[in-house]
């Protein structure tokens, strides 16, 4: 297994650098292939735009290598959509995608239904808070879908730096240590039960693009658990040596705090015990505790539990496809 891993890591992780734009795009043309790319937001009117805007200047008017941005709004209180509008997106509202099926929060929702809102044959997923964005982050998971026909999913590696408060403006960054739920919660998972997977850097990125023909077969966990139930599934689906990951330098982005982070692993958690054992297991909830006056008081939350079904199985998907 050791062995797999070590020849995977040298076969299929990249850098940016290895594609030059001008490659990527010659790719683009002899194969045809359509590339959108999706970002999920929830009350992002601070980066949103910026992103959106980096992404349409450098791949849609100056190279053309993404056919459609579109935002997927999923309840923002704040203006986002006139953001990301303004910046040049295609906005969409969550509960106009599919309103027979009532949506329920989380980001894997939001995912799975863009898939009925976009057409291209590679979907890039980027998170809308991140900070300082490139364009490499799109070009550097979509290029290895467009130059080699049997990568099927590519993931985004990179740093993550930790902005830890210290009372000044802009606080002090720990260099490295962002990703804390990679490492205390799905590393340690994906090495002890897929440990196939143990070679992703990052396998809890929200940057991560995939051929629109695998994210059709597979189910979306609703909540957090996306990202590890999306890898896990692909891999049983179409092998190790479809999946690839690409380095694109530094991602900086907003940190949750540490209740959210745990509500996170929790969800993870339960999206591996699913896979694990999948019909044996009950609904779980997770007890936290927050300071009330001179004690402790308990928050209960449910975890997201909830998967939906590969989109081929959805009749307006399917209907679609035939118009």
């Amino acid at each position: 297994m050791l062995e797999e891993v070590e020849r995977w890591l040298i076969d299929r992780s990249w850098s940016v650098a290895d594609r030059p734009l001008h490659r990527i795009l010659a790719a683009k043309r002899a194969t045809g292939q359509t590339v959108s790319v999706v970002l999920p937001a929830l009350d992002e009117e601070a980066t949103v735009g910026d992103i959106v805007s980096v992404i349409r200047h450098d791949l849609v008017l100056q190279v053309p290598l993404v056919d459609e941005v579109v935002v997927v709004d999923s309840g923002s209180t704040d203006r986002t959509a006139e953001v990301a509008a303004a910046a040049g997106a295609t906005v969409v509202h969550r509960d106009a995608i599919l309103p027979r099926i009532p949506a329920v929060p989380g980001k894997g929702e939001v995912l799975w239904r863009s898939l009925l809102v976009t057409r291209g044959d590679i979907v890039c997923f980027v998170d809308a808070d991140l900070r300082e964005f490139s364009s490499d982050f799109v070009s550097g998971i979509v290029g290895p879908l467009l130059t080699e026909p049997d990568v099927q999913l590519v993931k985004a590696m990179y740093d993550r730096p930790l902005t830890v408060s210290d009372g000044r403006a802009s606080g002090t960054i720990a260099a490295g240590q962002g990703g804390r739920v990679t490492e205390l919660m799905a590393r340690p998972l994906l090495n002890m039960h897929w440990p196939r997977l143990a070679g992703f850097v990052q396998p809890l990125g929200g940057e991560y693009a995939a051929r629109r023909s695998l994210l059709e077969q597979l189910p979306f966990p609703v909540g957090y658990g996306v990202e590890l139930g999306m890898l896990v599934d692909a891999l049983h689906l179409a092998g190790l040596d479809a999946l690839a990951q690409v380095d694109v330098g530094v991602r900086k982005h907003r940190h949750q705090d540490g209740q959210a982070l745990g509500r996170m692993a929790a969800a993870i958690y339960r999206t591996a015990q699913l896979r694990l054992a999948r019909g044996h297991l009950i609904r779980p909830s997770l007890t936290q505790f927050e300071r009330a006056g001179d004690g402790f008081e308990p928050r209960t939350y449910s975890v997201d539990t909830e998967e939906r079904p590969p989109m081929t199985e959805i009749a307006e998907y399917q209907a679609r496809r035939v118009a």
